[in-house]
């Protein structure tokens, strides 16, 4: 990639680390594309980014960064992602060496942060952007306080209280380690300090890395002003190295999303069962149970109901619908007052109408039911169009599948299918029709017609089952024989 223009452009920018291997993590992809929330990590870092502003963002990827690239497809597109290549791991401060060749002649506001980071709020992003900006800072740092600091670099201030610079654990004094104030790795810089800066970062230090922290004295001995912000919510400087810490991410944001929705006019009987990703929306006056998930893009209207451990992903509720117990939703719409469930699964490109009644043990498949209809119980719909007002019987299967084909039943308005029977696509069944109970519907039924298709039933007057042959104990000897091959006993 070729560096960036050297016309010098104003405004906010941005650097993403995210070349790191993640050993810890243990996995075979980057650790930044795994989901928290519903979302990748490096999504929630790049979402941040674009709420505050920022105009063109530097992302450092390592050699095995096929799965990050793709997922930087999906950024917002006012981001405008450059890639920069780490071939070889030396630290962070080499990291944003290797930006440098793109950052020259770029004027305004620089931020550096980690892919890694997904609890930072956009809140606090402002506040060193502030520092740069308005207060004419060269450097901005994010600091903050923890219970216990081991691992991260300390911040040392001196007696007026100025930050001098941050000493790694690995190269810092005894008495340096009690410090509890430590740097999260969260940078501003205005751009035109950062370059001479970075010219002067060495490895000289029991790692052999470039410490990107080593700018907090770089700079303070050229005489550019450094300033600080802490945070007080250690939680949002986090990074993400092990299983551990990101389920311990996701019950924190979790814990914030239904903050978020209750504060907004939503009901949740128990918020600490409640999951709900970062991607879902919910009307006022909606009723949560405990239980339940709501995944991706999901939509829920105003004054629906979710009922205890259902699970709706990428599904669209409509206003004051029901979704009973243990329901299962998946890319699919229901309409405004629908009832769904208990136990029902509306699986992938399904269209429930209004007012629509999809009962106990029902599953609905790539089809679509039209306003007022009812299929209540026990009941497969695939590959089916019903129309309006139509009732399907319990038991009732439309047979979609030939072996080769998936076919599709067409069912129009007002029809009437009684319980226990099958319809074997492709077929079309007219309106106001009716099929009686317990019939193979192999045909297409005219419009007002009435289907019969099952056998006729005889009965047979006084009739008695056969007696059954007695058995001596000699005859049940000499089977055994005859079954294990052996001569009979008598």
């Amino acid at each position: 990639m070729a560096p960036h223009n050297p016309a010098k452009t104003a405004g906010r920018h941005a650097v993403v680390l995210a070349a790191g291997r993640g050993t810890r993590f243990k996995s075979r992809t980057s650790k930044v594309v795994h989901p928290l929330c519903g979302k990748p990590l490096l999504m929630h870092v790049l979402d941040r980014l674009h709420q505050v502003g920022v105009r063109r963002t530097l992302l450092v990827v390592g050699p095995q960064s096929k799965a990050v690239r793709q997922l930087a497809q999906d950024a917002p597109a006012g981001l405008n992602i450059e890639f920069v290549e780490q071939h070889e791991q030396l630290g962070t401060g080499h990291a944003l060496q290797m930006a440098s060749p793109h950052l020259e002649g770029m004027g305004g506001s620089l931020l550096v942060l980690y892919a890694d980071a997904p609890l930072i709020r956009s809140s606090t992003l402002q506040q060193l952007l502030r520092l740069v900006e308005e207060e004419g800072a060269d450097q901005a740092l994010l600091t903050t306080h923890l219970e216990d600091p081991a691992g991260y670099g300390r911040i040392l201030r001196d007696g007026k209280g100025q930050a001098l610079a941050t000493v790694e654990e690995k190269d810092a004094t005894a008495e340096q380690k009690a410090i509890r104030e430590v740097n999260s790795g969260f940078y501003c810089f205005r751009s035109e300090s950062l370059l001479p800066a970075l010219d002067r970062l060495d490895n000289r230090n029991r790692s052999g890395e470039y410490y990107l922290t080593d700018l907090l004295w770089i700079m303070r001995e050229q005489g550019l002003k450094v300033a600080t912000w802490t945070s007080h919510r250690p939680s949002e400087t986090w990074g993400i190295n092990d299983r551990m810490q990101l389920a311990e991410a996701e019950r924190l944001m979790r814990r914030e999303i239904a903050r978020r929705w209750m504060a907004q006019g939503v009901t949740m009987l128990d918020p600490g069962s409640v999951l709900i990703d970062s991607t879902v929306e919910i009307g006022q006056d909606v009723v949560l149970y405990p239980g339940v998930i709501l995944e991706g893009r999901t939509r829920i209207g105003p004054e629906a109901t979710v009922k205890a451990y259902c699970h709706l992903s990428d599904a669209e509720v409509g206003e004051g619908a029901l979704v009973d117990h243990c329901s299962v939703i998946r890319s699919s719409r229901v309409g405004a007052g629908t009832q769904v469930g208990p136990f029902a699964h509306i699986r992938a490109d399904s269209r429930i109408g209004s007012n629509v009644r999809v009962g106990n043990f029902v599953e609905v498949k790539k089809s679509r039911i039209d306003d007022g209809s009812k299929a209540a119980h026990l009941t497969y719909l695939g590959d089916a169009e019903l129309g309006k007002g139509v009732n399907i019987g319990a038991g009732t299967i439309t047979c979609n599948y030939d072996g080769v084909h998936k076919n599709k039943t067409l069912i129009e308005d007002e029809v009437f299918i009684g319980s226990n029977s099958q319809l074997i696509a492709p077929l079309k069944i007219g309106k106001g029709a009716y099929v009686a109970a317990g019939s193979t519907i192999t045909e297409n039924v005219a419009p007002g017609s009435l289907a019969i298709a099952r056998s006729r039933q005889e009965n047979k007057l006084g009739w008695k089952p056969p007696k059954k042959r007695s058995v001596s104990r000699q005859d049940a000897k000499d089977a055994k024989c005859r079954k294990k091959g052996l001569p009979e006993t008598n």
